[in-house]
Formats: C-alpha cells, structure tokens, sequence
C-alpha cells in the first residue's frame, strides 16, 4: 500500500508537535518523496486490520485565502516550463470535452483573476453537494453533465475549465477545519480545492465554497485526484471506518473542558 496521509513539506516547519503515520501491530514502513513532492509511506499490509493514526499540531496565520484581483494571467509563452503540465488533461480533467465550452462562456472575460473567479462562481452555481453523490471515477465533464458530486467533482471541473483557458491549474487536498465560519454538522472529512499560476506564482481557490477559508492544510498537490490518493492498495482491501477531525486549538479544549465538566 502507498498512503498519502502526511502534511505537506511545505507546512512541515509550522508543526508544533510530532508528525507521524502510526500503524497497528507495529508494521514497517518508510517515506518517500513523489515526483510532485508529496510524502507518501510506502508499506506491506498484512492480512486482517490495518489502523492507521496520526494526530498533530500545526500552526497557520489565522489569515483567509489571498483575494488579489490585479494578478494577470501570463500568455503561454511566458510561462515556466514546470507550469505546463498543468495546463494538460489529465484522468479525470478531460479538457478536450470542455474547451469549446469553456471558451464560450469565459473567453469574454479579461484578467486572469477576474476570469478564474468567474469559473468558480459558475462551477459553484452548477453542482449541486452531496456525501451521496461521490463516485471515485467521475471525470470533469461527467461532473459537469450530471450537475451534482463533492469537492474533488467542484475542484476537477473548476481547474479543467482554468486549463480550458491557458490558466496553470493543479489538485490540492488536506484539511480545513470550520474556522470563522458556522460550523457543519456533518462528519468531517479530508477536502479538495485547486491553486491557479497568476502573475508569476500560485492561488488557491475553492469552487465548493466559493468564498476564502482559514486554516488549509495542505496533504498534496498533483493533476487531479488520481495523483493524491489517500490509499491506493495493490490488492484487494476495504475500508472498514474512517474518521478525520480538524480544530482549532481553542475550539478543542473548549470541548474537553465541556465534556470533563
């Protein structure tokens, strides 16, 4: 098995505590760097139940994502070589479905902030959310057909159609918490957005919730969801719970207070 469960290199240095992939039974495993520069553990899974824990502490500056309306898209020409692969189709971003389309309905539109604005503004109004409409196979242009799915449905259709328009555009997934906004009943779980390349470097943005979040804690980056997968299992292996929790510091001791009182 391959997991992709570990933050991301470039927030390890605002960990506070240990970070670490703890596995029942104390099963080998050992890390390594993918070619997008995620950390995945690498492991033999033997028969019977696998757990896998991690628990942390990690800081972040309690700052919403960047809204910077004046950053230009770069022509493709000036952009870095590293950058093209994000402008291609990849598994589940067919850009080849989506370009004429998208070159309707957004071709219109000057500056690159504005433009990929208005790509989630549209995504965010066209699907609808539900736990229960997630399929694992879902493209791009399926999502954009049946109207409906979760946040990796929101982020794969919102990046092609960026791809659509020359705009450099990758998966992102980790944690976020309901940080200064009213917190959701439902269970959480690991979410999707997406970053763009505008005016030399990369933005996040998230069709699902379509406003700026605090506190996203990166796990990976790739082309889409087939890059970042949290397990990917060479063999047969189901999936018997999963749990993820995400608190702020203070809204977590708030809670063991309440519940010791």
């Amino acid at each position: 098995m391959v997991l992709m469960l570990s933050v991301h290199p470039s927030r390890q240095g605002d960990l506070l505590s240990e970070h670490r992939i703890n596995l029942s039974d104390g099963i080998a495993s050992r890390d390594y760097v993918d070619a997008f520069g995620n950390i995945c553990t690498r492991l033999v899974a033997p028969p019977g139940l696998l757990e896998v824990r991690n628990e942390f502490l990690i800081q972040d500056s309690g700052m919403p994502d960047e809204i910077v309306p004046q950053a230009r898209q770069f022509a493709v020409e000036e952009l870095p070589d590293e950058t093209l692969r994000y402008l291609m189709g990849s598994r589940y971003c067919d850009t080849q479905k989506l370009s004429d389309f998208a070159w309707s309905l957004f071709g219109g539109i000057g500056g690159g902030w504005k433009r990929v604005q208005a790509i989630c503004d549209y995504v965010h109004g066209h699907i609808a959310f539900g736990y229960h409409h997630a399929r694992c196979d879902r493209t791009a242009s399926e999502g954009h057909a049946e109207r409906r799915g979760v946040c990796r449905d929101f982020a794969h259709l919102a990046l092609t159609l960026c791809r659509c328009m020359n705009i450099p555009a990758r998966y992102c997934c980790g944690y976020l918490g309901d940080t200064g906004v009213p917190r959701n009943s439902t269970p959480m779980d690991f979410t999707a957005w997406f970053e763009v390349f505008l005016e030399g470097r990369w933005y996040a943005f998230d069709a699902r919730h379509n406003r700026p979040r605090i506190g996203r804690i990166l796990i990976a980056r790739g082309r889409d969801a087939a890059d970042v997968a949290i397990s990917t299992g060479f063999g047969f292996a189901a999936l018997a719970h999963f749990s993820v929790v995400t608190e702020e510091v203070q809204q977590a001791q708030a809670a063991l207070e309440a519940t010791a009182a």
